[in-house]
């Protein structure tokens, strides 16, 4: 069992039935599995040449902010279509349910920088993908990806291996 298990409240049938919801907030609330939390990455990171974080909206955020900054290098916000005020980039990806959208900002890259991109979880892969193929399109370059969590039974974690980024996690459930 990971240390971060403890901090991570399940919650059952949600947002609908048969889904174990696993709620990363009680992490975030925590004074002490925070900040380990936010070592434990900055530790596996610190030695690697990373130019920016890349957090995606919007634990992401919470998450890569954090890791930005311990490491001494800028922060990215990729958001969802329609949130940035700038001329963007923009990539649509599928949902269960529809269709949807990352942008970032056109100019937040400089060509050929190393980003490190960061949300709390990866499920299917479909927004992290998004969020990669984003990230060349600005001209960064994305070798790592890292989450609280993997889901590895829904196959994202496999799908951005097969696209040259490495992953890193702190805990993983099986199943869905």
């Amino acid at each position: 069992m990971s240390w971060i298990e403890k901090y991570i409240r399940t919650i059952p049938d949600y947002p609908k039935a048969g889904i174990m919801f696993r709620d990363i907030t009680t992490v975030f609330q925590d004074d002490v599995a925070y900040s380990k939390m936010i070592d434990q990455f900055v530790e596996h990171y610190k030695d690697m040449k990373i130019d920016k974080v890349a957090g995606i909206e919007a634990r992401g955020f919470i998450l890569g902010g954090a890791i930005a900054y311990a490491l001494g290098v800028g922060f990215i916000t990729m958001r969802k279509h329609g949130k940035l005020p700038h001329h963007t980039h923009k990539q649509e990806y599928t949902l269960e349910y529809g269709q949807d959208a990352l942008e970032i900002h056109k100019d937040a890259l400089k060509g050929g920088e190393n980003v490190l991109m960061v949300d709390d979880l990866i499920a299917t892969g479909g927004t992290a993908l998004a969020a990669l193929k984003l990230i060349k399109t600005a001209g960064g370059q994305v070798t790592d990806a890292c989450f609280i969590i993997d889901l590895p039974d829904l196959g994202g974690s496999d799908l951005l291996k097969e696209n040259d980024c490495n992953i890193f996690t702190l805990v993983e459930y099986k199943g869905h």
